[in-house]
Formats: C-alpha cells, structure tokens, sequence
C-alpha cells in the first residue's frame, strides 16, 4: 500500500504519477508496458503535455501505481462530467430501444427485396458522410432498418439472404459509429460482436473484413491486448484478395491500418509504420483519386492517419508535418474531415500551442459539429482551456464550448 498523499498537496496530477512511480521504483517504460502505453506516453503525463486519461486508463494507471485511494493520484483534479464524461445523443434511447428489443410475428409480413435493403444502406451512409448533422440524420432511419434487415435475415432465403446479412452487417457498423463517443460501451460491444455475426453468417469475406476493422476500434476502447487485435485483423485479411479488385485491396488495406494504429496505440513504432507502409501501398495502387464509398479508405485517409498515430507515438511534432503535407477538402466525408483536424488539434495541444489547438477545434466543429460535439478530446481540451487558456482565445473558447454543451469557467 503506497503513502497517503494529503489532499491539499499542490502537486500537478502528472506530478503525482511521477512521484507515485518512482516511490515504486519504476521506470516509465515499466509503468507505460503495465499500462499498455509507451514510456513517451508516462512522460508526457508526468510533465503535464497529457491531461488525465479517461476513467478506464486511469484505473488501470492506478492499480499499475498500487493506489487503493484515488485521491492519491488524483488529487484535487477532479473527473468533472462535461470533460470526460461522454453526451449522449437526443436520439440514444430510441437507437437503444432498436437493439435490445426483438420483434416477433413479423414472418407473415412481405420482407423488403435485398436490392432494396441495399439501397436504403447505401443511403444511409450518405447521411453519415455528407451532412454536418450526421448523428441526427442517422438516427431517424437506423430503427426502421435495422428491424426491416433483421426481419428479411429471417425470411429470406438464399444468395438473398445472404446479402441481405451482409447489409445488416453494415448497419450494425453505422450504428457503432452513431454510438461511438455517447456513455453506452455496452451497445457499441453489441455492435461490434452482431456486426461479425452477421458477417459469418452470410459467409462473406468483404463483410467479415469490415467487421474485423469496426471491431479493432472496439477493442482498442476496451483496452484489449494488441495481440489480439491484429490476429484478427491479419485472419481477416487472408480472407481476401487484393489482386482480385478494388473492394478486396480497400479492405486489405484498411485491415493493415488496423494493425498500424493497434501498435501505435502501444508504442511499437517499428510495427506500426511498417503496416502503414502496407496499406499505404494499397492506397497508391487504387490511385490518388480513390476513396472507398463508405469505408472511405484511399490515399487520403491513410495519409491522415499518420497523424493520429504519430500522436499515438508520442510525436507531435512529426504528426504536424504530416497535417502540412496533407489536404483534406477532396475527402469525401465530412465526418472523417471533423476528425483529423481534431487530430491535427490534438497534436498542437501536446505542444501546449493553444491558440493553434483552438483554431483547428472551430475549423472541426465547422466541419461536422456532430463530430466535434461528442469527441473526447474536444470536450475536454476546451474544458481545461476555458480556465487554463490565455485571455487571447477565452471568447473563442467560450463560444465553442457553448456549441459543443461544455460548461466554461
């Protein structure tokens, strides 16, 4: 059991992590392997680049420390709700009502043809990319889908069956991503395992892979080995075939960034830029013009990825480079723009450049405000910059935080 620190003590949160580590004699590459981080990672917590990790991470950056009292790492730093708690959507319970309630007695009912079923997917997620409200625009149709997918996965049959599994699969992933950043890690669990299932059982290899790629997001959340991580990847992608066309080389390639962000999150460089490498690689050889319709994966989208992992990596600066380098007004998606420029933001923070972080959080938020209001990182970076910025961006930062339902200091 480690000393009480008195409640009172000045010291920083990162300064209690530190004191706490070395009090264990730890290193930080030992503390950030127990945690599944990198040493850079517990550096930049301990000198204060890094604000405290969300409450998963921080218990396990507690039991790694041997603290049975929280407030010995965390001080008076409180876990204040409008920072690392997540929104929650005006439409959750309707979409949460959607998955967890089954409909019988529906087998008499004509079901939608598959090629329709299709087609309302396929407008769906021009709804997720194309508009500034996406969350909003999706919800109102997930229900309806959802319940008229599962109804014709048990009544059709054949090749039309199969299909229509392949399309629940997919809005099992646009559900996932309405989900993502609300307070509901059961339901985007849910999606993830119903997503695979749906998958398997339409025996798809294009459909498993997508799985493979939504459910690597999920287990990165939940703090799941590496290991596992890109064994499933790698599993799905022996499925397919890159020289077979476009769709199997997107989603080759997308299971390789899988990889690259899972190592990434870790700390293991080498790894992580060698699969980017490969997809990558898949990338150019679709052509600098091509996005994937809905996965969006191209050239585009694996350049801006460089710029989470080298955050991941403990690297602004090299994540800021790679922003320079890359334009991203010909993404198709305005989801994925919101996105980066976060990323972007991120980078800049680590860098304790706020005005530059603020900037590029209202380019995001003008982007898609759906996409800045519920990422983590925005919630919380114009939280702490709402007491800790300069008077040089306190209106700009008030005026975002009032956007985005963060309350400001």
């Amino acid at each position: 059991m480690t000393e009480h620190i008195p409640e009172s003590s000045p010291l920083t949160f990162g300064q209690r992590v530190r004191r706490l580590r070395e009090r264990n004699g730890q290193t930080r590459a030992v503390l950030g392997g127990l945690v599944g981080r990198s040493q850079e990672w517990v550096k930049f917590i301990e000198s204060g680049r890094l604000q405290m990790p969300r409450l998963p991470l921080l218990l396990r950056l507690a039991d790694a420390l041997g603290v049975e009292d929280m407030s010995d790492l965390t001080g008076d730093e409180r876990l204040a709700a409008a920072s690392y708690t997540k929104a929650a959507h005006d439409a959750l319970p309707t979409v949460k009502d959607a998955l967890t309630s089954y409909t019988f007695g529906r087998e008499a009912d004509e079901a939608p043809t598959a090629a329709e079923l299709i087609e309302r997917v396929r407008q769906t997620w021009q709804l997720w990319h194309g508009n500034r409200d996406h969350r909003s625009r999706v919800a109102a149709v997930l229900p309806g889908l959802l319940s008229d997918l599962q109804h014709a996965a048990r009544t059709l049959q054949g090749d039309d069956r199969r299909r229509a599994l392949a399309a629940l699969a997919e809005t099992y992933h646009l559900t996932q991503l309405y989900l993502s950043f609300q307070p509901t890690p059961e339901l985007v669990t849910l999606t993830g395992d119903r997503s695979m299932s749906a998958a398997q059982d339409a025996d798809d290899p294009h459909a498993i892979a997508v799985a493979a790629w939504y459910l690597n997001h999920v287990f990165r959340d939940a703090g799941e080995r590496h290991e596992a991580r890109v064994d499933l990847a790698m599993r799905a992608a022996d499925l397919l075939r890159p020289d077979n066309g476009p769709e199997d080389l997107a989603r080759w390639g997308l299971l390789q960034l899988a990889a690259a962000l899972s190592y990434a999150k870790i700390g293991r460089a080498g790894d992580a830029w060698r699969y980017w490498d490969r997809a990558e690689d898949a990338a150019q050889r679709l052509g600098d013009r091509y996005a994937h319709p809905w996965l969006m994966f191209g050239r585009g989208m694996v350049d801006a990825y460089a710029i989470t992992m080298n955050n991941d990596l403990m690297k602004p600066g090299a994540a800021l480079e790679v922003a320079e380098r890359i334009d991203l007004a010909p993404m198709p998606s305005a989801t994925r723009r919101s996105f980066h420029l976060i990323e972007s933001a991120r980078a800049h923070s680590m860098k304790a450049e706020s005005v530059a972080t603020v900037h590029l959080l209202r380019k995001a938020y003008h982007e898609s405000p759906e996409t800045a209001r519920y990422n983590l990182f925005t919630r919380s970076a114009v939280s702490e910059l709402s007491t800790a910025g300069s008077a040089m961006i306190r209106d700009d930062v008030r005026n975002l935080a009032r956007k985005i339902g963060v309350q400001a200091a």
